[in-house]
């Protein structure tokens, strides 16, 4: 999964011009549901928001989900390096990033968002300014301005309005503590020297006697720093009293602004207690909800636990299939059953509903592999100084490509070993019988993942090998008669019968979905002795290419499996030409399959013993099907 933002790097979040985190978007896998599990979706992070979207060429349509991260907690996970959940309330979004810087980066970006946002932090509440203005309050506090915060506002609102104020109060009180505290110091300096002038004059005052007839001057005059009376006293001049600072400030201004301050703090806390008293009866209400529903919780919390451990469906990722997965071996095994189950009844609804077009599959002119000639008449090749004991590749020269080697190894051993009767010391297990078909298995782990070898018998009436082979090989067919499969393309054509094919499989939660990579290729080998059938096979193998890369949606599962078929004539009577009534099909189909992943060991083996003969039989009715009423095709 490759990953593309519109930012990177932590210094890049933030717009120079405006302070505010720039948008950011990439691509982060989603879980969806547990159907279709992780899928790679396009986040975009924006105004506090984180929107998602189906693919970047998709944001003209609208987003498919938001959330706002003003109260969102961000947990990265605690085993998964790459994975990171966001929850506002009950609502829960899993998200992957591609690697664990690039979930420390998206992590990073949405904390900045919140943080500038106003939330995440001790000093969040940012500061309203006050709706009651100095230049108002100075106008002796008019009506307008009293009243117009009261109308559309919120506690949280006036909350912080009132830490406005409560600033302003705080400087206006020092302001006027630093006033009166210079009046007092001049009041002080002033009685101390007028103290002194007192005792002064006592020390020095003239007395004249003076007739009782002489008349007393009404004149005064000044000497030095004295002023002298009528009457011979004299007084000290004393300079206005003029503190530092004090000119310097408007008292009454100062005053006016101080009463409107604490108006403005009064009218608030009036409407704080209105709006308090108006919530608490839907307070008191939602609180006896609350206390009821916690009563109810509290009393079925039991039978909730045991009714939860009982369902199939486990909400997010943590239920999946995986190492550290919340739910247990039985079960992740009830889980697999009931949805298995639930397959089961759609393909049969599906079955008796649908009308199936027919499609001719028609075998191109020249085919070196068509023939209308039984086993018994056609004209065998051999070659007594050939490489091989027993049989002969044919067409191997013609279908040369650059993994024919690896081709002709895989025919070489399925021929030598797959058709081997079953005994010895295989240690095969006879896991199911029905009829004609037997299902062997032995049991094989390597590092706790389940490596099984699968060996089924089938006996078919009415088709040839070449025709199972043939339905069993080609492409176009085979999402009539694979139901397993949810999409699969053909990644590279190598040769006439030798293609590449990159197919998932359907998901079973809470399994891990799967994918398969591999190389298909057809071949009929003939039998060296007369009395013996010539063979189609098919063989498919896991390959590694380039443009089918491992992803982390899916878990890359690892086969190698062979279709194996022979066709044997009993011969008509008379002179009658053979007909369907005459072949049967022997099939032996080998399958060595690693999952891969963290599924439990029972579950995959209780699902290949019930999958196994359900392919089989679905598969074989469906070429009797296609080939009835059509000529044979050998």
């Amino acid at each position: 999964m490759s990953e593309k933002s519109s930012s990177s790097g932590s210094d890049e979040d933030v717009d120079p011009e405006s302070g505010q985190p720039v948008e950011h978007g990439g691509v982060l896998s989603k879980w969806t549901n547990y159907i279709h599990g992780w899928q790679d979706r396009w986040v975009v992070l924006k105004n506090n928001t984180l929107s998602y979207y189906k693919s970047e060429d998709e944001r003209e349509y609208g987003c498919r989900g938001s959330l706002c991260l003003s109260k969102a907690v961000i947990t990265p996970h605690e085993f998964d390096e790459c994975r990171f959940d966001i929850s506002v309330n009950d609502s829960v979004w899993y998200l992957r990033a591609e690697d664990p810087d690039h979930r420390l980066h998206w992590i990073d970006s949405i904390e900045l968002h919140k943080a500038e946002s106003g939330y995440g932090s001790e000093t969040s509440l940012r500061r309203h300014g006050s709706m009651l203005s100095l230049t108002s309050a100075a106008s002796a506090l008019s009506a307008t301005s009293t009243s117009s915060f009261k109308q559309g506002h919120s506690l949280r609102e006036k909350l912080a309005e009132m830490e406005t104020f409560r600033d302003i109060l705080c400087r206006q009180v020092d302001t006027l503590q630093k006033y009166f505290d210079s009046c007092a110091d001049g009041v002080s300096k002033d009685e101390f020297h007028r103290d002194r002038v007192v005792e002064e004059d006592e020390d020095d005052f003239p007395t004249t006697t003076t007739s009782s007839t002489t008349t007393t001057s009404t004149t005064t005059r000044h000497d030095g720093d004295y002023v002298h009376n009528n009457n011979g006293s004299k007084e000290k001049l004393f300079p206005p009293a003029s503190p530092k600072g004090i000119n310097g400030i408007d008292f009454k201004g100062e005053a006016i602004t101080f009463k409107a301050t604490t108006a403005g703090i009064l009218s608030t806390l009036s409407h704080c207690i209105e709006l308090m008293v108006k919530r608490e009866d839907s307070w008191q209400k939602r609180l006896d909800k609350e206390l009821e529903k916690r009563r109810r919780v509290e009393d079925a919390y039991k039978l909730a636990m045991n009714e939860l451990k009982k369902k199939s469906h486990y909400g997010g990722p943590d239920y999946e299939e995986g190492p550290n997965s919340l739910i247990n071996e039985d079960e992740f095994f009830d889980a697999v059953e009931a949805a298995l189950d639930r397959q089961d009844k759609i393909e049969e609804q599906c079955q008796s509903e649908k009308v199936r077009t027919p499609r001719l599959t028609t075998v191109p002119p020249g085919d070196i592999y068509s023939t209308m000639a039984t086993h018994r008449f056609a004209t065998k090749r051999h070659s007594p100084s050939s490489s091989l004991s027993s049989i002969e590749l044919v067409s191997a020269l013609d279908d040369i490509h650059r993994f024919s080697a690896q081709v002709e190894e895989m025919v070489q051993n399925h021929m030598t070993y797959s058709l081997q009767d079953m005994g010895g010391d295989a240690n095969w297990q006879l896991v199911i019988e029905e009829g004609e078909m037997k299902v062997y298995r032995r049991e094989v782990e390597e590092n706790g993942i389940v490596l099984d070898p699968l060996k089924a018998t089938h006996s078919v009436k009415g088709v040839t090998g070449h025709e199972v082979c043939h339905y069993f090989w080609d492409t176009a067919v085979r999402l009539d008669w694979e139901t397993t499969i949810e999409n699969f393309n053909v990644v590279e054509t190598l040769s006439d019968n030798a293609v590449i094919v990159y197919q998932t499989h359907k998901r079973v939660w809470p399994a891990s979905q799967r994918d398969v990579l591999y190389l298909s290729a057809m071949r009929k080998i003939l039998a060296t002795d007369e009395n013996d059938p010539d063979t189609w096979l098919v063989c498919n193998f896991s390959v590694d290419h380039e443009n089918a890369q491992p992803t982390n949606r899916c878990v890359r599962a690892k086969i190698s499996v062979a279709m194996i078929c022979q066709t044997l004539v009993s011969p008509p009577e008379g002179d009658k030409e053979i007909s369907r009534d005459n072949i049967l099909c022997k099939i032996t189909y080998v399958a060595n399959v690693n999952p891969g992943g963290w599924a439990p060991a029972s579950v995959l083996r209780a699902v290949a013993k019930r999958e196994y003969p359900k392919f089989l039989k679905r598969f074989t009715s469906y070429v009797q099907e296609k080939t009835a009423g059509k000529p044979i095709l050998f």
